[in-house]
């Protein structure tokens, strides 16, 4: 799959994107804002690991965000299953270098499109940690709307915070970019 948008694309990972990903991965600034599935250290291991486990994804849900040199981010969703089957977490990272050039929102608003048109999904969801206001903003700027905050529901480095729900419903996005 790729997505082009601007001078970026959204793509498939390739194996090529083995020392990106740990170039741009191994950043205390890009794990404390995610779960932590995502290991800090980002070592080589940890990148052979994702990039193998991305190959064997069907359907493919996780996808690279890169310029046109390399892989600079991630972006990508789960799909829920039982009574949540059309529901769609969506999350994403982008290494710091490309910071505040907005390339998230532009990605994210590529990759909404791409799940609300090629799978049975009624509702995206976006959860953010306490202390991160610029993927707050990005999914205000993607027309995510605030549902709920989960007080002290994340322990993240031996602490609690906040959990901040966003999301966007198809009929939302039908009206938004349709």
């Amino acid at each position: 799959m790729e997505i082009i948008f601007d001078n970026y694309i959204i793509r498939s990972y390739e194996k090529s994107d083995k020392d990106a990903l740990i170039n741009y991965g191994n950043n205390y600034n890009v794990f404390k804002h995610l779960k932590n599935t995502f290991p800090h250290p980002y070592t080589e291991d940890d990148a052979i690991l994702w990039l193998t486990s991305c190959a064997a994804q069907n359907p493919e849900t996780c996808f690279a965000i890169a310029d046109e040199n390399e892989l600079i981010g991630g972006i990508g969703f789960h799909l829920r299953e039982d009574v949540f089957k059309h529901n769609a977490e969506i999350g994403y990272w982008i290494g710091e270098p490309f910071w505040g050039k907005h390339i998230v929102s532009r990605a994210l608003k590529e990759m909404t499109k791409f799940i609300f048109n090629n799978f049975k999904i009624n509702r995206i969801y976006a959860s953010v940690f306490e202390g991160n206001p610029a993927s707050v903003r990005v999914l205000e700027k993607c027309e995510y709307k605030p549902e709920a905050v989960l007080r002290k529901a994340v322990f993240k480095e031996n602490k609690f915070l906040d959990q901040y729900i966003f999301a966007l419903l198809k009929e939302e996005f039908i009206k938004l970019y349709e």
